[in-house]
């Protein structure tokens, strides 16, 4: 991700971390491109209990050698495939690129490791070569290939066809994994629809974390999957938003509000009608329990409140809510709630102090 730079200890910690949420590859690093990359893949050998633990290397002899130093489980190869990469970045011509993904696959297999083959830019290459790419490589020793989606123009419907393509033409046992980005905001719905064609497994990052904007989250993946999707993973739900909080927090970069699953506001609820709904019956407005993914329930007062938030609120805070001071609230609300970032429950307290004030009453919690 732009801007982000984790030192050692802070790669541990989130390695560890996933580790404990059930995730079963980490790719660890790019031990070629840094000491603290080649440092952190070898920790994360040592430290994982459960998951394999991945190191990238572009299809050359150096990056293979130093992720295979880096004693990594799997030796994530890739080269690009699209015309526009193989003329302007690579400068190589189809036969050639062919050649190099070959090369470093069996250099790679040679190690003992298993090989992870990734074609960067897989969804906008020419779709007859891609496949003859991934033949090539899975009758050189990869049984693991990617279908990385990198910029992140692919379409659900496309994605879907082209997995299915690629699932059609490959040998029975070649895993397949599908990876998105989400420049246009497509990247779960993408990674979904490659499940639903025959991918087998879907590479994601925490909050959707990554380059430009990100690439498919995954705790929006893994939910979609748990409760939409009837499947399982190996990941525990519960976990989800304590680690995105992490994540966030070594990252520096603020989930926003709204993200979905493990946003601040995922469960929130401030409209009359919606709170008077899941006070009643949480499933009126919530999709899941809030409590399955980590996160938590939030009445929110404003000036969109209604009846049922004040009275819930007062009596979350031992305050009898009799008709009288309700309406007071409601009304103290619509004054206020505009101008105020946030109603608290300090803010709170001070308006019923007011209203038992006017009454010569004293605002006691649990005698009102």
């Amino acid at each position: 991700m732009p801007g982000v730079e984790l030192d050692l200890k802070d790669k541990i910690e989130i390695l560890r971390a996933l580790d404990e949420l059930g995730v079963d590859i980490i790719e660890a690093g790019f031990p070629a491109s840094s000491e603290i990359d080649r440092r952190a893949v070898q920790a994360a050998v040592r430290e994982a209990t459960r998951a394999r633990i991945a190191a990238l290397a572009r299809a050359s002899p150096r990056d293979v050698d130093e992720a295979a130093a880096a004693e990594a489980h799997i030796i994530h190869v890739f080269i690009a495939t699209s015309d526009v990469h193989m003329k302007y970045k690579l400068r190589m011509t189809r036969e050639q690129v062919i050649k190099r993904a070959v090369e470093a696959v069996e250099r790679a297999r040679s190690y003992g490791a298993m090989v992870l083959f990734s074609a960067e830019d897989a969804t906008r290459s020419d779709p007859g070569f891609l496949v003859q790419v991934y033949r090539a490589v899975v009758e050189a020793g990869a049984r693991y290939i990617n279908i990385p989606d990198t910029v992140g123009t692919a379409t659900p419907w496309y994605m879907e066809w082209l997995v299915s393509l690629v699932r059609g033409s490959l040998p029975p046992g070649v895993w397949i994994d599908v990876h998105c980005h989400d420049d246009f905001g497509l990247a779960t719905a993408n990674t979904l629809a490659g499940l639903r064609a025959g991918a087998d497994g879907v590479q994601v990052t925490v909050n959707g974390f990554g380059e430009r904007g990100g690439n498919a989250a995954l705790e929006e993946v893994v939910a979609a999957l748990h409760f939409l999707m009837g499947r399982r993973t190996g990941v525990r739900l519960e976990l989800l938003t304590p680690v995105s909080r992490l994540v966030a927090r070594k990252f520096g970069v603020e989930v926003p509000p709204n993200k979905a699953i493990v946003g601040r506001n995922a469960f929130a609820h401030e409209a009359g009608i919606h709170v008077h709904g899941v006070l009643r019956n949480p499933a009126t407005y919530e999709p899941i329990e809030p409590e399955a993914v980590g996160n938590k329930r939030r009445i929110v007062l404003g000036r969109h409140s209604g009846r049922a938030a004040v009275e819930w609120a007062l009596s979350r805070m031992g305050f009898t809510p009799e008709p009288g001071l309700v309406k007071h609230i409601l009304n103290k609300l619509k004054e206020a709630a505009p101008r105020m970032k946030k109603v608290d429950e300090d803010t709170l307290a001070g308006w019923v102090a007011e209203y038992m004030a006017e009454r010569g009453r004293v605002a006691v919690p649990g005698q009102v």
